[in-house]
């Protein structure tokens, strides 16, 4: 029997229509750290209640950056939505940059704002600069606002600016 591809307590498990297979692999080709784990598939047992195709990608276990996930092929009862997201922790504007670019292609470019974005398969993801929580966080209630205020002006998170912002005054 083939073995998990990790023993994480909690595992984050995403439900698409019948794109698991193809997420799992877009998501493991845009982080390094990363791996596809076992793949079940339908059988005609239960078709009454799944009514997936018999031999069809039921589920894909897969590691992003340390983080295990299951990617379902449900059917197409529930949808993503903002109320789940990723974020991604980017040290430099390199990191955004790519991060941005890679999650971005095929996406809705609707919900691009303040660092947000949807990937072409629905689902929410934040590309931050670690930074970001720091300025915000600060005790001087000027700083904060000022990088608040240039972050709300934004798409795509740009460092200089919101450091600019902070150092103000």
């Amino acid at each position: 029997m083939e073995k998990r591809i990790s023993n994480q307590k909690i595992t984050t498990n995403l439900w698409f229509d019948s794109e698991a297979e193809a997420a799992a692999k877009f998501y493991t080709s845009v982080f390094k750290d990363s791996k596809i784990g076992r793949i079940s598939r339908y059988t005609k047992d239960g078709f009454e209640f799944h009514q997936m195709p018999e031999g069809s990608v039921m589920t894909v276990e897969f590691i992003i950056e340390g983080q295990e996930f299951v990617a379902l092929n449900g059917g197409p009862v529930f949808k993503f939505n903002e109320s789940i997201s990723f974020i991604v922790n980017c040290e430099t504007q390199e990191e955004i940059d790519y991060y941005w670019k890679k999650l971005t292609e095929g996406g809705d470019e609707k919900a691009q704002v303040c660092g947000w974005l949807k990937d072409k398969f629905g689902v929410s993801w934040q590309v931050v600069p670690t930074v970001l929580n720091d300025m915000i966080l600060d005790p001087d209630p000027a700083k904060a606002g000022r990088v608040m205020q240039t972050m709300l002006q934004m798409k795509k998170l740009d460092i200089a600016p919101l450091k600019e912002a902070y150092e103000q005054g």
